[in-house]
């Protein structure tokens, strides 16, 4: 199994946040599964995938020549793809990936997360894709998707694709339970 974790090219206010994607890099990699993420050195990035390979996993970043020099690429990876840009960052990714998590970040987090999201919500794969919150960091977006369902915004069966777990033993349960609802593909 290979996930692909979104994250933050810094570390956030509290080493919380830090210390959580130290523990799920461990984590993913004591339980043998692959790791593909943004490629950088820095922010909980690095931290992610340091600590991933330290406990023996297998970690593959997918950086943009772009981005090469301001993220800061790892050099002690498995495998370290570059890409033309951020496009194909995210296709390669999801590509790459048997579902999606995304730990505390920022503006870059959200918006890959929620692109694999929607991908799913119109039937571009079938894959989980789940928020680890950590320190309730979710808590606010948490209010404000079921806000979304609330005025009509967003179905209900959507929400429900989107997990928000604490806990990546929890987390990962949902990910092997997890049966995408049926939606007619688009064709591309």
């Amino acid at each position: 199994m290979r996930l692909c974790v979104f994250c933050g090219s810094q570390l956030g206010r509290d080493d919380v946040y830090a210390s959580a994607a130290r523990e799920l890099g461990r984590g993913l990699a004591e339980r043998g599964i692959e790791l593909v993420y943004g490629g950088a050195a820095v922010g909980t990035m690095g931290q992610l995938a340091d600590a991933a390979l330290a406990a023996g996993g297998t970690v593959i970043g997918v950086i943009p020549e772009a981005i090469f020099s301001q993220e800061v690429p790892h050099q002690g990876l498995t495998r370290q793809i570059v890409v033309a840009d951020m496009h194909q960052r995210k296709a390669r990714m999801a590509e790459l990936a048997d579902g999606f998590i995304a730990l505390p970040g920022g503006a870059g987090t959200l918006e890959e997360t929620f692109e694999v999201w929607t991908w799913a919500q119109i039937g571009l794969h079938g894959k989980p894709v789940a928020l680890l919150d950590v320190a309730g960091y979710y808590q606010p977006l948490r209010v404000f998707l079921d806000n979304m369902v609330t005025e009509r915004f967003l179905r209900q069966r959507h929400r429900d694709m989107l997990f928000i777990e604490n806990d990546l033993d929890a987390l990962l349960a949902r990910f092997a339970a997890y049966t995408p609802p049926s939606v007619k593909p688009i064709v591309r």
